[in-house]
């Protein structure tokens, strides 16, 4: 037996036999495909190759050809197998899905957009604006002056001052008088003031105060408005039913309930809960 080389008719890959391998079929090493080995050659001269015919063609005659006029020849190592072609791509395809992520997949979600940070620092995320308080409309059948059928609702302080709707945004207590106000800053321009006569917030917690319409003199109420109508106040000393429950005083805060009902024209009422933020007495005027 002796060996001989022949060329992939299809990548021109050269491939070693012997002669009692001719006719059989191989497979090439590069690009895999069934190749039939020819019939050795007549002459050992390492200058002619032949070439092989791939299966299912017709064989080509046994022609010598000159190696000086063929194409270079192809080195005999094998390309990459197709396991690492595979993983090649792979690792091509996760890179490019990773790089255009956010473009394919949008998220639905819309965070708060950062604010720079003045000093350097990470940036602070802006809080979406809290919703306007409304006050819930008037009714007159909460305007009653008999205290026996009072009931005090658990919704936030709302209600009616001078035909207007009113609800409490801020409740604070001081120098021994209750403000309910619209509004958390300035003036008090729409809103309600109780006088206890200067008696402190400790003396009212857990306390339920009750006076009715029949009541000689009781602590002053005051109900101010404000508006592009008319602006006024109207106080009252007796005659309005006042029902006040609070309850304890813990961290300069007073929880309270309170239903009111004054006996203007207008039937000013305010009735549900609230929480007073305690705070410390004015200093007395100098003289």
């Amino acid at each position: 037996m002796s060996e001989f080389k022949y060329a992939c008719p299809v990548c021109g890959q050269h491939m070693k036999c012997d002669s009692s391998q001719s006719g059989t079929v191989m497979e090439c090493p590069t690009c895999f495909q069934k190749i039939t080995a020819p019939q050795a050659p007549a002459t050992d001269d390492p200058k002619f190759i032949i070439t092989g015919t791939k299966v299912g063609e017709r064989p080509i005659p046994a022609v010598v050809a000159n190696a000086e006029a063929a194409p270079a020849p192809v080195p005999e190592k094998s390309f990459p197998g197709p396991a690492i072609i595979f993983i090649v791509l792979f690792c091509a395809a996760a890179g490019a899905l990773f790089a255009f992520h956010g473009k394919i997949f949008k998220s639905t979600s819309q965070p708060a957009r950062p604010v720079a940070n003045a000093s350097g620092g990470q940036p602070t995320p802006v809080k979406p604006p809290q919703p306007a308080v409304v006050a819930p409309p008037a009714d007159d059948a909460r305007w009653m002056l008999n205290l026996d059928t009072a009931t005090i609702s658990d919704l936030p302080a709302a209600g009616r001052i001078h035909g207007q709707d009113f609800i409490v945004e801020r409740a604070s207590f001081q120098n021994g008088t209750l403000t309910l106000r619209e509004g958390t800053r300035g003036p008090v321009d729409f809103g309600i003031t109780i006088n206890f006569s200067g008696a402190q917030a400790e003396a009212l917690a857990a306390q339920t105060i009750n006076v009715t319409t029949n009541t000689d003199e009781a602590a002053r109420v005051t109900l101010r408005w404000n508006n592009d109508v008319n602006s006024g106040r109207n106080s009252f000393d007796s005659g309005y039913a006042l029902r006040l429950e609070f309850g304890l005083l813990e961290n300069n805060h007073l929880p309270g309930k309170i239903y009111l009902c004054t006996p203007d024209a207008e039937k000013s009422y305010l009735l549900g809960t609230f929480t007073v933020e305690v705070r410390k007495p004015k200093p007395p005027k100098q003289k």
